[in-house]
């Protein structure tokens, strides 16, 4: 096998995110259910954007929020995902590129405009979503370049992708290649909506080509439901090479065959906005992973990934992950 020339290749929606405080009586107004996410289309998108406070834009999407997040540790990272030749899709890729990552996914020229998310932070660091997918969802199996996959060590695949049916074919193909090529192929199941949507699937192709996996509680127990956290991580360890659960404030519980890490959260002096937190952790590990870390020392600078993410407004580091470690 060839040396890679990448740590890790991320796949996922590219959505730029624009955040702003909000208080909730601005979310009644709008009939938003707080920390939900809602899809939206280009018409409620821009009327909700009208009515927002200032806000902050940068790029987003929880797979590409991981790239980053991979770039700012100090590895080697591409990323592959849709936008239009637009604002947005400009600002999108001027972002991933400034951070050394590589981006080199066609820009669409006609149809739906570059995906946004509307994120409402309220004062209690709690995250409401509205999302415009947009041309993110227009990805498909052309768009995942077999060399690019080849040359990652890890594939990073984004659950929240696997819904239209193209992109879901470039999901799969990018899993086949990956293996295909003796490279690693990882999962973050996104959303316990995800995973109840498509659990057969999730299932299957957990089975057949993931070796990483990255979720949560409420994801775990809805992958295995009726199963306790326990006995659903120990389905999960038997599934997978390695099983990274967060697990929030507890911290988080990686699994390798036998072997169990249990990581504790990182202080901080401040939660302001939780937007992000899975991303980065995921960062962290997938970083720690590419180095030959032990289990433990990949959640540690998962937590401090984290940490360092809901200490801001945003879902990208705001320091060097590299200079915190």
């Amino acid at each position: 096998m060839t040396q890679a020339t990448y740590d890790v290749l991320g796949v996922g929606n590219a959505i730029v995110d624009i955040l702003a405080q909000a208080d909730e009586a601005f979310l009644d107004k709008h009939g938003m259910a707080k920390g939900g996410m809602t899809l939206v289309d280009e018409d409620q998108a821009h009327a909700i954007y009208a009515a927002m406070g200032a806000g902050v834009e940068a790029s987003g999407g929880s797979a590409g929020n991981t790239i980053a997040g991979v770039a700012s540790f100090g590895g080697k990272a591409a990323f592959i995902g849709r936008v239009k030749d637009d604002e947005f899709g400009k600002i999108f890729a001027h972002d991933l590129r400034s951070l050394g990552v590589a981006f080199d996914t066609p820009a669409a020229k006609d149809g739906p405009a570059t995906a946004r998310c509307l994120v409402l932070v309220t004062s209690d660091a709690q995250r409401t979503m509205n999302t415009h997918l947009g041309a993110c969802v227009e990805l498909t199996e052309e768009d995942i370049d077999p060399a690019l996959v080849a040359a990652a060590q890890i594939t990073y695949l984004e659950g929240y992708l696997f819904d239209p049916p193209r992109a879901k074919e470039a999901f799969r193909k990018a899993a086949r290649l990956a293996r295909e090529a003796g490279r690693k192929v990882a999962l973050t199941l996104s959303d316990s909506f995800c995973v109840h949507r498509y659990h057969d699937e999730f299932l299957e192709l957990i089975s057949d080509h993931v070796d990483i996996l990255f979720a949560n509680e409420a994801e775990i127990e809805a992958l295995y439901p009726g199963a306790s956290l326990a006995e659903a991580a120990a389905q999960l360890a038997a599934q997978v090479e390695i099983a990274a659960i967060t697990r929030s404030e507890k911290g988080s519980l990686l699994l390798r065959g036998s072997e169990r890490a249990e990581v504790a959260a990182q202080p901080i002096a401040k939660l302001v906005d939780t937007t992000g937190a899975g991303d980065l952790y995921a960062a962290g590990v997938l970083f720690g992973l590419t180095r030959g870390k032990e289990l433990a020392e990949c959640g540690r600078l998962g937590s401090i990934a984290a940490a360092e993410v809901i200490s801001h407004y945003g879902a990208r580091p705001e320091v060097s992950l590299a200079g915190l470690v």
